[in-house]
C-alpha cells in the first residue's frame, strides 16, 4: 500500500491515503474530470505494477449515495451486502438478462443503481456462482465490488479528511 501511494503521489495526487488494505485510495486532484481518472489511475496500475484493473473513482457525494442506496442494507448482513461499482452504467435489458441468466443458481438478491450493482450474497461471497466475471460479461462492463463495512469505513475517512 506504502507503494501504491508513492505512486499516486509522483503523479500529481493530494492528501493521498490509503483505507482498508485492498486498493482503495483516497486523495484530492482537480486536474481531471472522474472518467478521466479511471483512465489514468488504470493506466498508472498497469505501468507501475503490472495489474490489469479497472479503477473506480467516486467522489464523497457518490459514494454516500451507493451506500444510501444500497436497497439490502438495511436488512442484509455488512459483510454479505456489496455494492460492485461498474465502469459504466446498467442498461435495463442487461440487467435482465443478468437476472435471468442466474436464476435458480442461487440465493444472491440483486438490484440496479446508478454506475452500480447491488448485492446480497445471502449465503456468503465465497461459494457465490455470482462472480465478477459473471456479471461483467452480461453488463457489457468492468467492476470492483466493496461490502458495506468496508464501505462504511471508505466513507467515513473521505468525511474526516477530504
Amino acid at each position: 500500500m506504502a507503494d501504491l501511494r508513492h505512486a499516486f503521489e509522483r503523479e500529481g495526487f493530494e492528501n493521498v491515503e490509503t483505507v482498508v488494505a485492498s486498493g482503495n485510495v483516497l486523495f484530492d486532484y482537480d486536474d481531471r474530470p472522474t472518467d478521466g481518472l479511471e483512465e489514468m489511475l488504470a493506466h498508472l496500475l498497469a505501468e507501475r505494477f503490472d495489474i490489469d484493473s479497472f479503477a473506480a473513482v467516486r467522489t464523497r457525494r457518490e459514494l454516500a449515495e451507493a451506500v444510501a442506496g444500497n436497497p439490502f442494507a438495511a436488512d442484509g448482513e455488512e459483510n454479505l451486502v456489496h455494492t460492485l461499482f461498474l465502469s459504466g452504467a446498467v442498461d435495463k435489458a442487461n440487467f435482465e438478462a443478468l437476472c435471468a441468466a442466474y436464476a435458480g443458481r442461487g440465493p444472491e438478491r440483486l438490484a440496479r443503481g446508478d454506475r452500480a450493482l447491488y448485492i446480497d450474497y445471502v449465503a456468503g461471497v465465497a461459494g457465490s456462482r455470482m462472480t465478477n466475471g459473471f456479471i461483467e460479461r452480461r453488463l457489457g462492463c468492468r467492476g470492483t465490488a466493496r461490502n458495506m463495512r468496508s464501505l462504511g469505513r471508505i466513507l467515513a475517512k473521505m468525511t474526516e479528511e477530504h
